[in-house]
């Protein structure tokens, strides 16, 4: 079974690729972070547009 891949973006510039595991260790947040990041809840509260976005790689 091959792991997911995910894009994680600031604004529009791309900080890393990586499977959950290995961006949760780079960037010292919680995996629950990581899933709300991709919440539309997580887009709503962030206005300014320079607010982090997990993206899965298919």
């Amino acid at each position: 079974m091959k792991t997911a891949e995910y894009a994680l973006y600031k604004g529009e510039n791309l900080l890393d690729i990586g499977t959950l595991d290995e961006l949760q260790k780079k960037y010292k947040v919680k995996r629950e972070t990581l899933y709300f990041y991709q919440s539309p809840a997580h887009r709503k509260r962030e206005r300014k547009g320079n607010f982090r976005v997990l993206v899965k790689i298919d």
